[in-house]
């Protein structure tokens, strides 16, 4: 039987083509980025590894169908200002996605290159684009054509991933859309929770001013359910549909006595603090934090990874990642655990935190128990169990929760007739409606916390049912 996928073209042989990185030692002592990119000669290398399947399954392992092969059949002829095109017909933000998406469990995980070795580097291909993109001045990057103007006004609730991704298609189809975020700057999660060393915050704001040049329009410091309520937004400001991107940034935390000390913060808190407010540049901006000596980070995620090598950056001498887990068990990508344990961060696995302990108000340490797997839980990872009488202290001055978030209940509170579940997130179609006529919500509001990618994907579907609401 002849195989299902026939390759148009003899792919080169060569292994994977590695990303460029700092050196750990380096890198630790400032908020540059950390991996280099691409230049003109990998890119091609990388690319011509690509079978140019005739059947591409890639494509089907992208949250928004990007035409993956036609992106990297761009990059094999030279042609990178076409690649552009071709990958913002379906993603407006490839230099930031390039960088943050977890490829290696979606389109590189459906590479048929990976059946038997190392997949096509998709994401750092999606990224060379990208900066190429952002390397020409604005009057001559890739603006997507916006259509015919439609009369018609959508306003949209956030401008995370999901947000501006609803944003740039809902102007691509011919809408006015003005773009509402609570921050004092635009980006969302992209600029507030992951830091400079991973997603430089130039290359959020440049992929901004493309959908701008696009006419959506942005208002800061303007809090839905707050500065204006839901019904506030059709009934007196005039927008014929609303799309709520406004994520799920309120932090979980443990539950144990000692999170009230000075020292104990969220990863949120934290995070925003160095990433959005630029604590790490401190008195340049008036934004202080508490900079810990011997610092614990609790959590397995790529947040906590992101909240451990901040502090390792920041100045502490010791940073301790406390996991109830295994490292296997792991939620993190590889790449930032990689990355991690390069720059000294010590992981502590299988121990649970039972309190934090402190003196005179402070932290001073945080007792955990150990830990072993059980069987698997509703999540297909090995339960952690206690194992009785094995408390331990570990001597640290600061420790940082990053659990994970839930709903921020500002928006939802304020929304009547907004079906919830009982988690406080908002009931969808699959098409992104919600029990509001022409109100739709995507992204963490509506699933939990997920990937940039995924959220993006959930914003475009609704934007393109916004357009069937618009024009009926």
């Amino acid at each position: 039987m002849p195989d299902e996928v026939t390759p148009r073209r003899k792919p080169s042989k060569a292994p994977r083509t590695a990303m460029p990185e700092r050196d750990p030692l380096e890198r630790t002592q400032d908020f540059l980025e950390v991996a280099l990119g691409y230049d003109e000669e990998l890119a091609r290398a990388e690319a011509e590894r690509c079978l140019q399947c005739k059947g591409p399954t890639c494509i089907a392992g992208c949250p928004v169908n990007i035409d993956i092969k036609g992106f990297v059949g761009k990059i094999i002829e030279g042609d990178y200002a076409g690649g552009v095109r071709v990958l913002k017909e379906r993603n407006a933000l490839p230099a930031a996605c390039g960088r943050v998406c977890p490829q290696e469990e979606q389109c590189e995980a459906a590479c048929v290159l990976a059946r038997r070795g190392d997949p096509v580097a998709i994401g750092h291909l999606e990224r060379f684009l990208g900066d190429y993109d952002l390397a020409c001045d604005l009057e001559h990057r890739c603006v997507p054509e916006v259509g015919e103007p439609s009369g018609k006004r959508a306003a949209v609730v956030g401008s995370g991933p999901s947000g501006l991704a609803c944003a740039g298609e809902l102007a691509r189809l011919g809408h006015a859309v003005t773009v509402f975020e609570s921050l004092h700057a635009p980006g969302g999660v992209l600029v507030y929770g992951i830091p400079e060393f991973r997603l430089p915050k130039a290359i959020v704001t440049a992929e901004i001013e493309a959908l701008v040049a696009m006419g959506v329009d942005v208002v800061t410091d303007a809090v839905v359910g707050a500065t204006y309520t839901l019904a506030e937004l059709t009934a007196e400001l005039g927008f014929d549909a609303v799309f709520i991107g406004a994520g799920a940034g309120l932090p979980l935390f443990l539950g144990i006595p000692g999170e009230n000390l000075n020292g104990v913060y969220s990863a949120n808190e934290f995070l925003t603090r160095n990433n959005l407010m630029r604590a790490y540049e401190f008195p340049r901006y008036d934004t202080p934090i508490w900079r810990g000596r011997k610092i614990a980070v609790v959590g397995g995620g790529n947040v906590a990874m992101d909240a451990a090598r901040t502090a390792k950056r920041l100045g502490a001498e010791e940073v301790f990642l406390v996991y109830r887990r295994s490292e296997e068990e792991m939620p993190a990508r590889k790449e930032e655990v990689h990355h991690a344990r390069q720059e000294g961060i010590e992981f502590k696995m299988l121990c649970s935190p039972v309190e934090i302990v402190g003196r005179y108000g402070w932290v001073t340490g945080l007792t955990a128990t150990g830990m072993e797997l059980g069987p698997p839980d509703s999540s297909g990872r090995r339960a952690p169990v206690c194992v009785m009488g094995s408390d331990f202290v570990i001597d640290c001055d600061t420790v940082i929760i990053a659990l994970g978030t839930r709903a921020n209940p500002i928006l939802t509170q304020a929304a009547e007739g907004l079906e919830l579940t009982k988690n406080g997130y908002i009931v969808t179609a699959e098409d992104g409606a919600t029990s509001i006529p022409g109100v739709y919500a995507g992204g963490d509001i509506v699933t939990g916390s997920a990937t940039v990618i995924k959220a993006m994907g959930a914003g475009m579907r609704a934007a393109r049912a916004m357009d069937g609401f618009l024009r009926a």
